[in-house]
């Protein structure tokens, strides 16, 4: 990491901390972050010493409530909630969801705090969204911010060209008011796999609850991106995996990796209406030697351990997300599988850091 003089972030829409968690690698002081959850505040609070948490509507939040004077901001990170952007949602896929304006709060906060940088993330659905009129209409809104306006570039990013063992797709918005023309980090070759990723955790069972675990491998054993994923952890935390029951184990049985409800037998799956409308990455085993898929919120979608007949547990989900075995998530079991699901990559959102950063010494701030 190259040494900076202190650069301080702050991270809105937080979640659990996954923007700041990649900030804080690349050297960033993460110092303030607001999150209207409070299992996802709790989650970022604990795991972010000595930063302000602010649990609460962002919308009743100004920047003279929590920022000190003369306080200067170096970067403002955030995805707005992005139900109402995603692909997926074709019901309330347009500005008149009342999720899609939130944005409208990031800007504000921009143009109270002046940061010299934003970063915003979100679902690549946004950028398809009124014909690419909503994104034209977002980077408008940030480049008209007086009195200088910023220079924005906007790109999809897959989360596995940078590190992270899943194919994810995400849109990131990066601003700065320095006039600097940003260019994106380049794509790394390599790809981690699942295997690389997990192969060391326990073994697992259906429904374990697990707080503390040994490792499966020792640490000269496991792969490189394990081994970068225990720094500082000696035994495997949060080992949870949900209880699915008989007729779930049953469907487990027939899928075989890469597979998904299609290999499922008919007289055990006569509880769907339509099976054919099943969504592709239902009952989705995950290939050992490839990246994941997405994770999202992995119970709901029943993502299957590619060589146990179980679900994903908290740990491994959590490392398909390049989150770090000492980050300890908080909250219910529920909450944490949703908060694991909407986070950013932290791997991504260093490598997109990384690169801000490298104009930041070019410039000799």
């Amino acid at each position: 990491m190259a040494k900076h003089k202190q650069l301080i972030g702050i991270d809105i829409f937080s979640g659990a901390g996954g923007l700041s968690l990649g900030a804080t690698m690349a050297g960033i002081s993460v110092r303030y972050a607001i999150e209207k959850d409070s299992n996802a505040a709790k989650s970022f609070e604990v795991n972010n010493k000595g930063a302000k948490v602010i649990c609460g509507d962002i919308r009743e939040v100004k920047s003279k409530d929590f920022l000190k004077k003369r306080e200067k901001v170096f970067i403002i990170m955030g995805g707005p909630p992005c139900q109402g952007f995603s692909m997926a949602n074709t019901i309330s896929r347009t500005m008149e969801n009342p999720n899609n304006v939130l944005f409208r709060e990031f800007v504000r906060l921009v143009s109270e705090i002046k940061p010299k940088w934003f970063v915003l993330e979100n679902v690549w659905g946004m950028t398809k969204m009124e014909g690419g009129e909503t994104i034209k209409m977002v980077q408008e809104c940030f480049e008209s911010i007086k009195p200088v306006g910023y220079k924005v570039k906007w790109k999809i990013l897959w989360a596995d060209e940078y590190g992270v063992p899943q194919r994810r797709m995400r849109m990131f918005m990066v601003g700065n008011n320095q006039g600097i023309d940003f260019e994106f980090p380049e794509p790394q070759d390599r790809k981690v796999s699942v295997e690389e990723a997990i192969g060391d955790l326990p073994v697992l069972q259906n429904g374990d609850m697990i707080d503390s675990a040994a490792y499966s491998l020792d640490l000269e054993s496991a792969s490189s991106y394990a081994q970068m994923m225990r720094q500082g952890s000696t035994k495997s935390r949060q080992n949870f995996v949900s209880r699915s029951n008989d007729l779930v184990m049953r469907r487990y049985q027939y899928i075989g990796q890469g597979e998904n409800w299609r290999a499922i037998p008919d007289f055990l799956m006569q509880n769907y209406k339509d099976k054919q409308r099943c969504h592709s990455g239902i009952y989705k085993r995950l290939r050992a030697d490839k990246p994941s898929v997405v994770i999202t919120n992995y119970r709901k979608s029943m993502l299957i351990h590619p060589y146990q007949n179980r679900g994903l547990s908290v740990r491994e989900a959590a490392r398909l997300q390049s989150f770090p075995d000492t980050f300890i998530f908080q909250g219910p079991h529920m909450s944490i599988q949703q908060q694991i699901g909407n986070a950013v990559p932290p791997l991504l959102a260093k490598a997109v850091m990384d690169k801000i950063l490298s104009y930041n010494e070019k410039t000799d701030e």
